[in-house]
């Protein structure tokens, strides 16, 4: 291989993975077509270093593309080459890490680079729901390559070079780069096709390898590692940081670990990665603000669901499901955002989402930090579809709708609505109401959050749950 190929593609792979640990396959591989002068071209590995490694412990398929060979196109034996590599890691139950800096599709060889492009394709249909397949962007990410980024299970894209689009900006009608470039990392995060976005090439590949250590390696491991936190520690402050589930997740989480995906797109639905008792548990929450490192509010919500949030966190729960990974909800949710916009979409985006909550055969916890109104409250991985303990912090308030407003509807007489209202919030909405009907499985104390909850997937570790005979739904 060239200095220059020897410099980026294996470069990468070195960083990624654990010290020394890397064993290339098909280092002479190479393409086959000599139309259009190609014979005269190098192409060294073909324009892609396949193999396998380690990170932390974890054994993974890699891949890693380099734009210094023929601009690091596709070709036949390129795609080749990835395909055999999503075959051995589907044989062998281990994920496979994409590291793609490619200008698309060979022109010279046209239909059989389609036709091997095409297997990659099918490769990764198979290996989902079966894998973990993860792709970082680190240059251009164009076109059908853009699509093979979409299937995979997390998308991480290089802030400032990095460019991720199925059609370049300039070719969109009315628009060009300078005006809007929607290949830029931020514009695909905004748009939901982006898990994380980092700035410079050794954040990302951090972020890479601490996302890869946490999770399983097929759909048939589990993701547990020691801990060195306290198991019965207090969450002091927990309803303070409760608007806020970025911070509160990470309070209940051993050592404070919380890895969020999709950080800046629907951020009024926060979905992510924390640690009980070393166990990896996925965590999906209303967030009503975005607080500050003194926990004052930088950003607030309505405390709606919305249509982005539900597809946000509907892709989370599918994929936790899939891999075997327990669900843990904090619900603070007072109904359906009402625009005109959301509308049109949200009945589906929520359907999908009580459909994945409902659906999932995992462990399922949900912990009612704020309000939980109506059918919004329903989708929200509560007890009437499927979860498995529900827990709510004694100011809960769970219901039709405000107690006021229900007030309203409920008096003849306005005189009595202040008394109704109070009546009507002992009687129907709060969380000794719901515990009382069973609805509720414990009242807790904020600052016994983290036990409460480790303590519930432990005794849930063993849940077994077998599905009604079908092929598949069709929400």
């Amino acid at each position: 291989m060239s200095n220059t190929a020897q410099t980026s593609a294996m470069a990468r792979i070195e960083a990624l993975l654990d010290d020394n640990s890397f064993v290339e396959i098909g280092a002479k591989v190479t393409r086959r077509s000599t139309d259009f002068n190609l014979s005269q071209k190098e192409a060294p590995s073909d324009g892609v270093v396949t193999g396998y490694g380690i990170i932390q412990g974890n054994p993974v398929y890699v891949y890693s593309q380099d734009a210094q060979v023929l601009g690091g196109t596709i070709g036949e034996m390129h795609a080749k080459k990835i395909v055999n590599l999503y075959k051995l890691a589907r044989k062998t139950g281990v994920p496979v890490v994409g590291l793609v800096d490619c200008a698309g599709l060979r022109l010279e060889e046209a239909s059989d680079a389609l036709a091997a492009f095409g297997e990659i394709y099918a490769q990764q249909s198979l290996a989902s729901g079966v894998i973990p397949q993860f792709m970082g962007v680190f240059g251009v990410c164009g076109g059908g390559v853009a699509v093979s980024a979409g299937m995979a299970d997390f998308t991480f894209v290089e802030k400032k070079k990095a460019s991720l689009f199925v059609n370049s900006p300039n070719t969109l009608d009315g628009n060009y780069k300078e005006k809007c470039n929607t290949g830029s990392a931020d514009f695909q995060m905004q748009a939901g096709n982006v898990d994380f976005v980092e700035e410079g090439e050794e954040a990302l590949i951090a972020k890479m390898r601490e996302l890869i250590g946490i999770l399983p390696s097929n759909n048939e491991d589990t993701a547990e590692s020691g801990c060195d936190d306290e198991l019965n520690r207090l969450t002091e402050g927990f309803d303070t940081e409760a608007a806020d589930p970025a911070k509160a997740l990470a309070d209940i989480s051993d050592s404070g670990l919380f890895v969020e995906v999709k950080k800046d797109y629907a951020k009024e639905m926060v979905a992510g990665f924390i640690k009980l008792n070393g166990a990896t548990v996925g965590a999906v929450a209303n967030r009503t603000a975005v607080l500050d490192d003194n926990y004052k509010p930088v950003e607030k919500f309505d405390g709606t669901l919305t249509s982005a949030g539900c597809k946000k966190a509907e892709a989370f729960v599918r994929f936790c499901d899939a891999f075997e990974i327990p669900v843990l909800t904090l619900t603070n949710v007072c109904g359906y955002q009402a625009t005109m916009e959301e509308e049109g979409v949200i009945a589906q985006a929520a359907a999908k989402l009580t459909d994945a909550f409902a659906g999932a055969t995992v462990p399922k916890v949900n912990l009612i930090t704020g309000k939980a109104y109506g059918s919004a409250y329903i989708t929200m991985n509560s007890k009437h579809i499927g979860a498995d303990f529900v827990f709510a912090l004694p100011q809960a308030e769970i219901g039709m709708m405000d107690a006021k407003a229900a007030a309203k509807i409920i008096c003849e007489d306005p005189a009595e609505v202040d008394e109704t209202a109070k009546k009507y919030s002992e009687l129907q909405s709060s969380a000794e109401a719901a515990a009382k009907r069973g609805y509720v499985d414990s009242i807790i104390e904020a600052d016994s959050v983290r036990k409460h909850l480790l303590y519930a997937f432990e005794m849930l570790y063993t849940k077994c749950e077998a599905d009604t005979a079908k092929k598949h739904g069709t929400v």
